[in-house]
């Protein structure tokens, strides 16, 4: 019965999943660079990142959560984990997530990004040196997350958002939803994963940068110049990303573990990408992970993702996590990802 009604769940969920990507309209070009909040799209966690982003059935970690919220139900007792990303160009990226299971009621989790690029000059056309002014983009995001276990194979979870993008003295609000569902084929063995990230209303720029003094006959003198006015700008949808992905554990000594795991993705400003992964744990507490992301993707820059991590089980119910990960972006260099997250159990 159990199995029966596990079955049915997943069928729904992904009709639902399924009719909602149907309703997005299908473009001929990538569309990149024609959605907001791209600081969104940065990947969190320095083990799945590790994994080559392959995180749509994966589990264990508060982190999962970016990739998949149905990851949720599946967390034993209570994770924190905050990663620092030195981001490409020296931008600034901070992730904090914490996530607590209560038994009987479901798993809660309160997330928060920071991206922050640093100071820059302020540069126009008549003064391509700079005005000796200063200015910055910040952009945030906090979310509160729920995730459940419907069976004993089966679970479900979504994240609200709220979203901030700010530019010198202009900015956007909006709000945005994740959710997903995870079914596990066989305990400790092959998982499926499917999510929707980013889902959410149009948003556009508004600040006093966008005031300006117009002149409407700039060719007739003798009247007023200096007409207050405002420049509108348009509203843009959130990165919207749907991802399908499976994984499997396999044992292959009591000391050696791999899991391998594999996401495709469809984002509603490129086009389709696979990203693979794998993971060797040793003694069940060190780990070595590589992979490959965004395959077949026209134009990508790099791919390949190393990583490590290592578990310090400080008693039966604490344990201290470090991970590490390297992303090659091509011409754009690198990027390094540290996670240190604490587990209680």
């Amino acid at each position: 019965m159990k199995r029966k009604y596990s079955n049915s769940l997943i069928i729904k969920v992904s009709a639902i999943i399924i009719s909602i990507f149907a309703t997005l309209p299908a473009f001929s070009q990538s569309k990149t660079g024609t959605t907001i909040g791209q600081f969104l799209k940065i990947e969190p966690s320095s083990r799945i990142v590790g994994l080559g982003n392959a995180g749509a059935s994966l589990y264990g970690e508060v982190s999962s959560i970016f990739y998949n919220p149905a990851s949720l139900g599946r967390l034993d007792g209570s994770d924190v984990q905050f990663t620092f990303n030195r981001w490409l160009a020296d931008i600034t990226y901070n992730y904090l997530a914490a996530g607590i299971n209560v038994e009987g009621v479901g798993t809660f989790a309160l997330v928060g990004t920071a991206l922050n690029s640093g100071e820059m000059d302020v540069r126009t056309v008549e003064q391509p040196l700079g005005t000796g002014e200063r200015f910055s983009v910040k952009n945030i995001a906090l979310g509160l997350g729920y995730g459940l276990m419907l069976t004993d194979r089966v679970s479900v979870g979504i994240q609200i958002n709220y979203i901030n993008e700010t530019i010198w003295h202009s900015s956007l609000s909006t709000f945005g939803i994740n959710f997903g569902v995870q079914y596990q084929l066989s305990e400790g063995g092959l998982t499926l994963g499917a999510s929707v990230s980013n889902f959410g209303g149009r948003a556009a720029f508004d600040g006093r940068d966008l005031y300006i003094n117009y002149d409407f006959e700039p060719k007739k003198f003798g009247d007023n110049d200096q007409l207050p006015a405002e420049l509108r700008t348009n509203a843009f949808s959130l990165p919207t990303i749907f991802r399908a992905g499976i994984s499997h554990k396999f044992n292959l000594s009591s000391n050696l573990k791999l899991i391998v795991s594999a996401d495709a993705t469809h984002p509603n400003d490129n086009v389709e990408s696979i990203n693979l992964g794998g993971e060797l744990t040793f003694l069940d507490n060190f780990f070595l992970r590589g992979g490959y992301r965004n395959l077949f993707l026209p134009d990508a820059e790099g791919g390949l993702v190393l990583g490590s991590g290592v578990n310090l089980q400080i008693s039966q119910s604490i344990n201290i996590r470090f991970d590490y990960a390297f992303a090659d972006y091509g011409r754009l260099s690198q990027a390094h990802r540290v996670t240190l997250g604490l587990g209680l159990k």
